[in-house]
């Protein structure tokens, strides 16, 4: 399941780009157009800085920017970076496996079988998905939404 701190950190990416090539966008503008808690936005942006995703710069023309275009930022990295494997239990993870404490043999256990197929269906849409995807499938919605 999707984490606050995942979804606000994919608002946050989706208002950053929107932006105009070159603008950077203070924390305290991102979290109050998103409704998003200022320090616990601090802490997003930061793992995300520190990931690459995003670059920051100091000063009176300062803020956050995306450090490449977001054609080429993939969601399932976001969603690592700040929420972990995106497989929902641990034994059908590939980066954090570990074997269950009530588990006889991982290599036949149906759940894991079946979590790992979960794991993948998730990590082939999210990976394959780049954040200007992710902002077209909202303006579409928005766009659907006006013309009713």
């Amino acid at each position: 399941m999707l984490t606050k701190k995942g979804k606000y950190g994919l608002k946050a990416l989706v208002d950053l780009a929107r932006l105009a090539p070159g603008e950077t966008a203070f924390v305290t503008e991102i979290a109050a157009r998103n409704n998003i808690p200022k320090k616990f936005l601090d802490t997003i942006l930061l793992e995300l800085r520190n990931t690459g995703i995003l670059r920051s710069k100091k000063g009176p023309n300062g803020g956050y920017s995306l450090s490449k275009p977001a054609a080429e930022i993939r969601i399932g990295q976001v969603i690592r970076a700040l929420d972990g494997p995106l497989a929902p239990i641990r034994c059908a993870s590939r980066t954090a496996f570990e074997t269950c404490d009530d588990c006889a043999d991982p290599e036949t256990c149906q759940v894991r079988l079946s979590m790992t197929e979960v794991r993948d269906a998730i990590a082939t849409i999210l990976d394959n998905m780049s954040l200007d995807e992710f902002v077209a499938k909202e303006n579409r919605a928005s766009e659907l939404i006006a013309g009713e």
